[in-house]
């Protein structure tokens, strides 16, 4: 793949999810039964760090988890050596029935890791709500999903693709288009 463009730096990342904590806080009026859920892999980093934008904007905690979709997937890729899927376990620390669950993820794309975290959370619990919020969404939906929050709308070609680079997994902060080759 070719990289053809950075299209957010770490200050862009950083008022992206700032601007993500403030949208949350509002439309929830304030905190209060809120659960942020990060889908592993870079969207577990993406809500710890809503958590702490939280925490400096209310002067309190809101919960992170973390869940793992790999078996709810309609498409598994990662297998082991064995040829089973790679499953990494889901940890939520509270009880998510009748809160109020913000899935966090990095980029929205055809809908279906979405789909996937969704059907996760409801094998784990009944929330009363939930609502979606992404660092990048690209369009290209296969499933009627649409995210509440969104850092950035970034369009692209079916031939190119989004990657986001967080300094927790990668060591480097930027989100960047790639022509797929």
């Amino acid at each position: 793949m070719t990289k053809k463009a950075t299209v957010l730096d770490q200050p862009a990342i950083r008022r992206a999810l700032t601007r993500i904590a403030h949208e949350i806080i509002e439309r929830n009026k304030g905190i209060q039964d809120c659960v942020l859920v990060g889908i592993k892999t870079r969207g577990i980093h993406i809500a710890n760090r809503l958590a702490e934008r939280i925490h400096d904007i209310e002067g309190e905690k809101v919960p992170v988890g973390e869940i793992d979709i790999t078996l709810y997937r309609d498409d598994l890729s990662k297998k082991t050596s064995d040829n089973e899927p790679e499953v990494k376990g889901s940890d939520l620390p509270v009880d998510i029935t009748n809160k109020k669950v913000i899935l966090v993820d990095d980029v929205l794309f055809t809908g279906r890791t979405v789909r996937a975290g969704l059907d996760a959370l409801m094998d784990i619990g009944r929330p009363s709500q939930i609502q979606l919020a992404v660092l990048v969404d690209r369009g290209h939906r296969e499933l009627p999903v649409r995210a509440d929050y969104v850092g950035k709308n970034i369009p692209t070609s079916s031939s190119e693709k989004i990657m986001v680079s967080l300094t927790e997994v990668d060591g480097e902060e930027q989100v960047t288009i790639h022509e797929k080759e």
